[in-house]
């Protein structure tokens, strides 16, 4: 993802109300690192690599424990220094399918293919293990998809895991969330959920997430959702002011007609670093955005 100060041209409007707490399943911040460490352990998963292979199998299985179907959606991808284009694959996990009204939760499972961020020149060409930008999103849907499998919602519930998120150029946004793109494209007018929710870079120890601008301005109801239920939990890593404007995976699914918001903490030190690893992120932070988006979900009728 990359920062972004262009505006969308469209808008969106919708009538989401609050909720209050209900009860609900427990979200496990322990299992949830176990499934970032998991994921981290296959190396760098830039698109087309052994990691990235390795791990696509790993995810594609746990996912088939869980969920009513998984699929798999295959897109090319044009990436790289120099370029050249693989076949990248966004995950599909879904719940309850014969339910028409539906939720749809999102995150991206690759990984920066350069550390372009690191304070050391020479590192600046080396994959990087993507802990927070990659792992931490994923390792909360996978804990969500053990819960959803145990815990029927009211609503069905797609999990979607994107590919090709993280092989842009900082000189073009548009080179950035290729697989959500590509999801918009040809899934798009397919799944019709009441909203979505994309989760990156929700690991950091030092947890703040501030409203993402663009979902601010073009999904508000569903920010406000959100953030109240984590007030309602006391979870005040939710900080209710305007952050960046982020060019992430919600921003196609926005202009798809899919209303949805990013759920991202943009001021992690690490960012596109080496140091993007396990020990810098908190299982303390996966459980507390676990605990927001349970709600969020079984708070749906």
């Amino acid at each position: 993802m990359m920062r972004s100060l262009f505006g969308l041209f469209f808008l969106l409007t919708g009538a989401l109300h609050c909720q209050s707490p209900v009860r609900q399943p427990v979200f496990d911040g322990d299992k949830a690192f176990v499934q970032l460490q998991k994921q981290c352990d296959f190396g760098p998963r830039a698109p087309g690599t052994a990691g990235w292979r390795n791990c696509r199998g790993y995810l594609i299985r746990t996912l088939q424990t869980y969920a009513d179907q998984t699929l798999q959606h295959s897109f090319a991808l044009e990436f790289g220094r120099p370029r050249r284009t693989v076949e990248a694959t966004n995950i599909i996990a879904r719940f309850q399918p014969q339910k028409e009204q539906r939720l749809l939760l999102c995150a991206h499972w690759d990984t920066r293919p350069w550390a372009d961020m690191d304070p050391l020149p020479q590192n600046r060409q080396t994959p990087i293990l993507g802990a927070n930008d990659g792992a931490s999103g994923v390792a909360v849907l996978l804990e969500l998809a053990r819960l959803l499998h145990a815990h029927k919602p009211a609503l069905g519930v797609d999990l979607v895991l994107f590919d090709g998120e993280d092989s842009g150029e900082s000189h073009s946004p548009e080179s950035y969330a290729r697989g959500s793109a590509a999801f918009a494209r040809d899934w798009g007018s397919r799944l019709h959920p009441r909203f979505a929710i994309l989760l990156d870079m929700i690991g950091d120890k030092d947890l703040q997430i501030f409203y993402e601008a663009h979902s601010l301005q073009y999904a508000p109801q569903i920010v406000h959702k959100v953030w109240q239920q984590a007030r309602l939990l006391g979870i005040g890593e939710f900080i209710a002011q305007e952050g960046y404007a982020v060019y992430d995976d919600h921003v196609p699914l926005l202009a798809a007609g899919i209303p949805c918001i990013d759920i991202i903490d943009f001021d992690y030190p690490y960012w596109h670093t080496l140091q993007d690893i396990p020990a810098n992120c908190s299982k303390s932070s996966l459980e507390k955005v676990g605990r927001v988006i349970t709600a969020v979900i079984y708070g749906e009728k």
